[in-house]
């Protein structure tokens, strides 16, 4: 859990996450919404990626980035517990 909250505490990852929320995309999609370089796009795809958050496939040359939406149920599911106590 602390990997997760760790991801979720930087703007731009949350921002990563919302786009990625309206649909799949490849890192060049997701660059174009950054004025940052690919290196740091890189970075926050592998902290995203290491907290779960993520899931990528390869499709022909391209690595297609996608929520994955169980481990949201998760962090929901300790929230409402959290807050229930």
């Amino acid at each position: 859990m602390d990997l997760i909250f760790k991801a979720l505490s930087d703007p731009n990852r949350r921002k990563i996450l919302d786009l990625l929320r309206k649909k799949d995309m490849s890192v060049s999609e997701l660059q174009s919404h950054f004025n940052f370089t690919q290196a740091s796009l890189s970075h926050h795809l592998d902290i995203l990626k290491r907290a779960q958050l993520l899931t990528v496939e390869r499709q022909g040359q391209f690595m297609i980035y996608s929520l994955n939406l169980s481990v949201f149920e998760s962090v929901v599911k300790f929230l409402f517990n959290f807050f229930k106590e």
